[in-house]
């Protein structure tokens, strides 16, 4: 039953403790999974104090037993286990605290650890964190490396002197954390926060030196696969293991079976390198020689043909073939010359048959009065009138003494043809 407050009659703190004992008291016995991360035995108590921490969320919640019960166990309880609980809630109001108070204890076993692990790796996998389409490929050549691993540990020595071995240039940013027992999964997922958010890093290492499986545990922590899914950053698993795979090998974009095997995996040998780059030289120079080699083949084939081994010949040739084409130009224009020639003479003698002066030379004569005009008769000359004969070279001035007309006509000459009479 709701408890009815106000601003005007709010609850006393005692009664707000004990309504909520009253409610957990009434939640009962119940059973109690988690990972014991603290064990406390108190000298002169009959109490031992536990605390139990989920396996995925951040929550943990003390627990008490009696004595008995816990050195009565088979298997002794130790930090990092895994157990299952039957206990009873009970709220303590004078401390405001919550405790469980164990009745029953359970080791969870191997066997049924392995079946929780498989049950979580099918949810997991359902959601698709393991897929391939979600995992990031390496850089060729990482600048800088953060490694997540124990302080002081094998792992970290592998990991770092193997790499800086076959890559003398390569930095590490290291983020140490707990590699075993129940703090490990919190501490490792900080660590791989905090460097998944350097720009500086550009691949992670999670290493770790093998272990048993419940020793592995915590890389298969719920919190963790999701926080290495998440990343930005490639994550690469260096679990020193074989048999057993935690879930971290399966959402990790590379998983590698030992911190060595990691190095490797991320950074190329040099002296591997320097060998291509040298075969890669090799390779090239003896494709640039042969290329050249073809290319001064083809050359020296063509300067061995006759055109151009002796350009003159050309030049010959079409030398005499001009001079053939100029003595046959020079034949043509003094033919055509000859015939003009020829054609001018012709007419230059018509010309001259016809001219009056031809007919003047002939013995004519053309008979002019004072005035220039030509006198074709006899009547319009009187008696002293002054004349000019025109004769082929010149003029001669004449007076006229006496004029007489003579009776007989000259022939017209006759339309039939005649045959021509030649003095």
């Amino acid at each position: 039953m709701a408890l009815e407050t106000s601003l005007e009659k709010p609850a006393p703190v005692r009664a707000i403790a004990n309504a909520l004992a009253g409610w957990i008291d009434r939640l009962g016995a119940v059973w109690v999974e988690g990972q014991v991360t603290q064990v406390s035995r108190r000298p002169g108590l009959a109490t031992v104090f536990l605390t139990l921490r989920d396996s995925v969320a951040d929550i943990s919640v003390p627990v008490t037993c009696s004595r008995v019960l816990f050195d009565g166990l088979s298997t002794p309880v130790a930090e990092g286990a895994s157990v299952v609980i039957h206990a009873r809630p009970s709220y303590y109001a004078n401390r405001g605290s919550l405790s469980l108070q164990a009745r029953e204890i359970r080791m969870v076993g191997l066997g049924e650890l392995l079946a929780r692990l498989e049950r979580r790796r099918q949810l997991l996998a359902a959601e698709g964190l393991f897929s391939q389409e979600r995992k990031r490929r390496l850089p060729a050549v990482p600048r800088r490396i953060g490694l997540v691993t124990a302080p002081s540990s094998a792992a970290e020595r592998d990991v770092v002197e193997n790499a800086t071995r076959r890559w003398p240039a390569v930095a590490f940013t290291t983020a140490y954390a707990s590699m075993q027992g129940p703090r490990s999964a919190p501490e490792v997922i900080e660590a791989v926060r905090r460097l998944d958010t350097d720009p500086g890093v550009d691949v992670i290492v999670v290493a770790r030196g093998g272990g048993s499986v419940e020793d592995l545990l915590p890389f298969s922590d719920e919190g963790l696969i999701r926080v290495v899914a998440a990343a930005r950053t490639p994550v690469v698993s260096a679990i020193g293991h074989e048999p057993d795979t935690p879930l971290l090998d399966l959402v990790a974009d590379v998983r590698a079976s030992t911190p060595t095997d990691a190095a490797k995996l991320i950074v190329p040998d040099m002296a591997q390198e320097r060998l291509m780059v040298d075969r890669a030289r090799d390779a090239l120079r003896r494709a640039v020689r042969h290329r050249l080699d073809r290319e001064q083949a083809q050359l020296d084939a063509l300067r061995a043909r006759p055109a151009l081994a002796h350009p003159g010949s050309l030049l010959d040739a079409r030398r005499d073939e001009l001079d053939d084409w100029r003595a046959r130009i020079r034949r043509r224009l003094e033919w055509q010359l000859d015939r003009a020639a020829d054609d001018l003479d012709h007419r230059r003698a018509q010309v001259r048959a016809l001219s009056p002066l031809a007919t003047l030379r002939r013995g004519y004569a053309v008979l002019q009065d004072a005035d220039g005009h030509v006198v074709t008769s006899v009547h319009p000359v009187a008696d002293g009138a002054a004349l000019s004969v025109r004769v082929a070279d010149g003029r001669i001035h004449v007076t006229a003494t006496r004029s007489e007309q003579i009776a007989e006509q000259i022939a017209e000459p006759s339309t039939e043809p005649t045959e021509e009479t030649h003095d």
